[in-house]
């Protein structure tokens, strides 16, 4: 597979039409609903394609903290 972002995959623009599609007709606004799941494939999306480059991994040290103190 090639590591281009397909036309077929979930974007934020398209999540958030879909929720608002969902929410102006009484869908279904579950964390289990469509609305939820498409959501979280234009997340998954979006970090697999390296969109959300803010300069940290956040995977902070904090666990480290007072570490090296005596």
């Amino acid at each position: 597979m090639s590591s281009k972002q397909g036309s077929n995959q979930m974007s934020s623009s398209d999540a958030s039409r879909i929720q608002s599609s969902q929410a102006r007709s009484g869908g279904d606004m579950s964390s289990s609903g469509f609305a939820a799941r498409a959501q979280s494939a234009a997340a998954n999306n979006s970090n697999a394609s390296g969109a959300n480059k803010s300069g940290g991994s956040g995977n902070g040290s904090a666990g480290n903290s007072g570490a090296n103190k005596k």
